[in-house]
């Protein structure tokens, strides 16, 4: 009889680990949704108006409060990294099927679907906050989805005079009597020697977080949840911001002079300085399977 128990006992693990293999092996490419939250600390951002009684108000250390109406930003050249790794990019090359405007205002945006991902383990993504060099261009023909999305009434972020896009839109309100707060970033152009444009300052930041769980492809279909947390704006790890007037210049930046220099001190705090391994204001939230 005991013998008998061990004989069925050891032929149920063998079919149950047999179905287990069997699910492995029928394992396919599966979807993986990238959720975005964006914050003030741990708090969501809720959008106001001037004299909005909801909208969610932040103080920087510099000690100024502010609030905001809008903010929008461009996430492209996505790329999953799997434990061995391998590193799967996800239409890096192709705004209309790889890039995705983040909309505050409109919640559809907030979740972006990465489609037919590769079976398997992953435990880091990377991606850009703004558009790759080569690619920023008004490009209508090559693509006319991503041109649209991005020029739309909804979005607005096409530069008025063509070089590129924007890659962050943020509009508010500061200090006690709610001046207006405007900060628009992209990369620019400027003349070299000989007359020829060239890549003046990149705005372009390379982001990369590792995930807390692995998030595992095939049967399942991972949600990552990613936070963006907008205090980094004015207090970021690479400056501390004051806004200032635009008839006074003479502290860290300014809320609608857009030079090249005030606009990427916040680029740095948001994005993390050019070239080097940074997660800026973004960080993960969790990883569902």
């Amino acid at each position: 009889m005991k013998n008998l128990k061990k004989y069925i006992l050891s032929a149920a693990v063998l079919v149950a680990f047999a179905s287990c293999s069997s699910e492995d092996d029928n394992a396919v490419a599966n979807n993986v949704t990238l959720e975005f939250n964006n914050t003030f600390g741990n708090t969501p951002i809720v959008l106001g108006d001037a004299t909005s009684s909801s909208a969610t108000v932040n103080t920087s250390e510099a000690g100024q409060v502010h609030h905001f109406s809008e903010v929008k930003y461009v996430v492209s050249n996505i790329r999953l990294i799997k434990a061995d790794g391998t590193e799967i990019p996800y239409n890096t090359n192709d705004l209309d099927n790889g890039a995705t405007v983040i909309n505050q205002a409109n919640p559809e945006t907030l979740s972006y679907v990465l489609n037919d991902i590769p079976v398997g383990d992953y435990t880091e993504i990377k991606f850009g906050l703004g558009v790759r060099s080569d690619l920023n261009t008004l490009d209508q023909v090559s693509f006319p989805e991503f041109y649209a999305k991005a020029g739309s009434n909804e979005t607005e972020m096409h530069w008025e005079w063509g070089t590129g896009y924007r890659f962050t839109k943020i509009e508010g309100f500061y200090d006690t009597d709610n001046k207006e707060l405007s900060f628009h970033s992209g990369s620019t152009l400027t003349d070299d020697a000989d007359g020829n444009f060239v890549q003046g300052a990149d705005a372009y930041r390379n982001i990369t977080l590792s995930l807390p769980t692995t998030a595992t492809v095939g049967n399942n279909a991972p949600t990552i949840a990613i936070k963006a947390d907008f205090d980094y704006l004015l207090s970021g790890d690479s400056h501390t911001v004051t806004i200032v007037s635009t008839a006074d210049i003479t502290n860290n930046a300014t809320p609608s002079a857009h030079t090249s220099t005030e606009m990427m001190k916040y680029v740095d705090n948001i994005g993390g300085e050019a070239n080097t391994t940074s997660s800026g204001m973004f960080s993960i939230i969790s990883v569902e399977n």
